[in-house]
């Protein structure tokens, strides 16, 4: 039996790695490459694929995986700190770019009411495109990553409002009223499921789901929840993205975050390239040829308008203009949920049938620029950085968040205040180590400011923003941002400012070591190594390697600059000198009870290594430890005693600790006795 959707995926997946191929070996990237598929199998191009609908549907699919895994990396926390770049900057961003796209179409000469609806096509952005390549360049968490996503959410949201208002624009009775008090009201509910499935709902499920160990079952539980709460957004009219998105935060909160993201990534790669094949599809070759300048011009205008609106935003909102570039130029495209709302206005005949072609082409333009004006987009800060721009607007620094004006000396400086910035504060402030702080989002630096930090706000890649941190004083500075070209830009000037300061730097990969010791970093730590040394370290001492020997292997494999571990060709004399022979030894912690057979007894007496085959490592007695215990150490009840022995000795040993013989406390158990289970009278 034929199916016609099979002929047409595996058309679409073969010539994809084809072009995706190409695409890598000239620097391309891959979404281009996947919009081109689109282009060649569409009904616009070579007429490849029969059945676009059905992609369609199956393109919806990959953008409901894609947010949802967003929001389950996201947290509820993690979109409160960003509630002011989600209501405000979105907002903000909407309204201007709205009005600009609206000026200039009512200069061409549209009439008012199709003017700001082309403003509102204009002003939503690639929620697909944007994240996904924010995601993968690993700046979700930057100061320009948290923006953008507060502001995409927002355009999600108002895209409901817009839908609501066209019939208006259009002259079209309605009652609008009262659809604006239920869509309100709806929302309500939205939100007050996403609050109990998060605190309550989504924990109690999935305990219980996980309990089953089995992952054809977890993985179910989990695919269906996303889509259902995603069905639940679009029934009421809200967008599938957004519903997806909070389907991520309700199970963001629970303890299954994690496996359930592994276990859905490998779906939302696949239809998710369904997507943005999908858009290409879209693309008329035959009607773009016939005006090429022209449709050219518009996809750059409107890139510019855009950049230019929403990096104004950004700016607004206190953060230096590098975040401002970054942002505008991640955020200059078309949406695809412009594609939804122009069908709308084509049905209210808002748009004509040639208007509404001719922006599928240029909106598929600007998305395909949307690659290469995120990858260029620091060298483009860096050259707006030359100019001579007034130093709050480069900077971003607030005399209200200017540092406190002290005279440090020998102090380290913490730039990035996340978890691992919070940590360090932590530990220097218990330790009375003198330090300052340098963070990027106001909010956090307001609110941390009145918690006694001493933080300060600005951009650490500028010299006046480190120069208020006294770095030419300072003994250690670590740089723990997750914006790398922002972390190669700081490393190179604080060395160059101050050549004896000691320099560590978080990275995420491993691939950015070199770089950065050729910058002048003294030490940099990779995230995906240590995660790999931890487990590692954990796993030899399992198997009771000497200790010593693990610590020199560690210590090798940071000063060669992990390429010990990149290798791995097993030839490392101190990896040959481990033997993994103590298979036959186990370690154990177990309780003295009251009662028990050698509660009361000195080790002396006991003698364990003589007659039971156990030794003492330590004694844990409340807060006390007794480490090597000797002979007149006595055993009381309470005591928490670390054995070594086989695992035999040490299960038999819980008998003698745990009150199961019941001979005479004078007479004590032999060694058999013991081994065969102390079941004696």
């Amino acid at each position: 039996m034929e199916i016609p959707l099979l002929n047409d995926i595996v058309l679409i997946f073969g010539l994809a790695i084809v072009v995706i191929y190409i695409c890598h070996k000239i620097n391309i990237p891959s979404v281009v490459g996947l919009l081109i598929t689109g282009v060649l199998t569409g009904p616009h191009g070579f007429g490849m694929v029969n059945n676009v609908e059905s992609v369609d549907a199956l393109a919806e699919l990959g953008i409901i995986l894609l947010l949802f895994t967003i929001g389950i990396e996201f947290s509820l926390r993690q979109l409160l700190q960003i509630k002011k770049s989600v209501f405000l900057g979105g907002a903000l961003q909407v309204v201007f770019t709205s009005l600009a796209a609206m000026l200039i179409m009512m200069e061409i000469g549209y009439a008012w009411n199709v003017s700001l609806f082309i403003g509102f096509l204009v002003s939503l952005s690639s929620t697909a495109i944007v994240l996904k390549l924010i995601q993968d360049r690993s700046e979700i968490d930057s100061p320009h990553g948290r923006n953008i996503l507060g502001i995409l959410i927002f355009q999600d949201i108002v895209i409901i409002p817009m839908m609501l208002l066209t019939p208006l624009l259009a002259n079209t009775a309605g009652g609008g009223g009262e659809s604006v008090i239920l869509l309100l009201f709806e929302i309500s509910l939205v939100l007050l499921f996403l609050y109990l499935g998060a605190r309550w709902i989504a924990p109690f499920v999935f305990h219980h789901i996980a309990r089953q160990q089995s992952r054809e079952l977890f993985l179910l539980s989990t695919v269906t929840m996303g889509l259902a709460v995603a069905w639940l957004t679009s029934s009421i009219g809200l967008s599938l993205s957004l519903g997806a998105f909070l389907a991520g935060l309700i199970l963001s909160e629970s303890d299954y975050n994690h496996q359930a993201l592994v276990s859905i990534l490998p779906f939302r790669d696949v239809f998710t390239s369904l997507f943005f094949v999908s858009v290409g599809m879209l693309f008329s070759v035959h009607t773009f040829m016939k005006n090429p300048l022209i449709l050219i011009g518009a996809a750059l205008l409107i890139l510019l308008v855009k950049a230019v609106v929403a990096g104004g935003v950004v700016v607004s909102l206190g953060f230096p203009i590098r975040t401002a570039i970054l942002a505008g130029l991640a955020l200059n495209q078309v949406g695809e949920f412009s594609f939804i709302l122009s069908r709308v206005g084509l049905d209210y005949q808002l748009l004509s049938p040639e208007f509404y072609e001719l922006f599928i082409i240029v909106s598929v333009l600007t998305m395909a620029v949307t690659p290469f004006s995120i990858a260029v987009s620091p060298r483009i800060a860096q050259a707006f950085l030359r100019l001579p721009l007034p130093a709050k607007i480069k900077t971003g620094m607030d005399v209200d968040l200017e540092s406190p004006r002290e005279s440090l000396n020998d102090h380290l400086v913490i730039i990035g205040f996340g978890i691992n910035g919070r940590n360090l504060a932590r530990v220097a402030a218990a330790t009375g180590i003198p330090y300052m702080i340098i963070e990027m989002n106001p909010d956090v630096v307001r609110k941390e400011r009145e918690n006694g930090e001493p933080i300060f706000f600005g951009d650490a890649i500028h010299l006046e923003v480190l120069q208020q941190a006294n770095i030419d004083s300072a003994r250690v500075v670590v740089v723990a941002i997750s914006d790398a070209s922002a972390t190669t830009r700081i490393v190179d000037l604080i060395h160059k400012t101050n050549p004896q300061v000691h320099i560590i730097v978080r990275t995420r990969y491993l691939q950015d070591i070199q770089g950065l010791y050729d910058l002048g970093a003294n030490d940099v730590i990779p995230e995906e190594f240590e995660t790999s040394i931890e487990i590692f370290t954990l796993v030899l001492k399992k198997y009771l390697v000497p200790k010593v020997d693990i610590e020199r292997f560690i210590d090798e494999v940071r000063q060669d600059g992990y390429q010990m571990l990149r290798s791995l060709s097993g030839k490392s004399p101190t990896f040959q000198d481990i033997k993994l022979h103590c298979y036959d030894a186990e370690i154990a912690n177990l309780r003295v009870e009251s009662g028990a057979f050698l509660a009361g007894k000195t080790l002396g007496e006991a003698d364990l290594r003589n007659q039971y085959g156990v030794s003492i490592l330590l004694i844990q007695r409340g807060a006390d430890t007794i480490i090597n215990p000797g002979a007149d150490v006595t055993l009381e009840a309470g005591d928490q005693a670390v054995l070594l022995g086989t695992p035999d000795r040490i299960k038999a040993m819980t008998q003698l600790l745990g009150g199961s013989f019941r001979r005479n406390r004078m007479e004590a158990p032999s060694r058999d006795e013991v081994s065969r289970g102390g079941d004696v009278a």
